[in-house]
């Protein structure tokens, strides 16, 4: 009887993780291919010196998306910098207070720059 109580449990627990495994947000969108490492605060201030380089930058997740979390905010003392991640992650998780990693380059938008993101990593 014991060994059925076991076996029974051990199968409930392996079935359970499984199931988490399957459903589990992802946290990664996109491909990183090694990017240099970027400032977000340095971006900021001087948008048109990385316009047309692939880049990393990393900062904290503000003002997400609520439809879909396709764009977010990395703020600095410098100021503000939309992060586009609509074309790998039209319906990102949200993330907001969470640190991201984000690769992609720097584009005009509404008069301003954006990142626009080909890779991203929640973390």
């Amino acid at each position: 009887m014991k060994k059925i109580l076991v076996l029974c449990t051990l199968s409930v627990v392996a079935i359970g993780v499984l199931v988490w495994r399957a459903v589990a947000t992802p946290s990664r969108f996109g491909a990183f291919t090694g990017g240099p490492r970027a400032d977000v605060a340095a971006v900021i201030a001087d948008p048109k010196q990385f316009l047309g380089k692939t880049l990393q930058v990393e900062g904290t997740v503000h003002e997400q998306c609520k439809a879909m979390g396709c764009y977010f905010f990395f703020h600095s003392a410098k100021g503000t910098l939309r992060v586009d991640i609509q074309e790998i992650a039209m319906r990102a998780p949200m993330r907001e207070g969470h640190t991201a990693r984000v690769e992609g380059q720097i584009v005009p938008y509404n008069g301003a720059y954006q990142f626009y993101a080909s890779a991203v990593e929640f973390k």
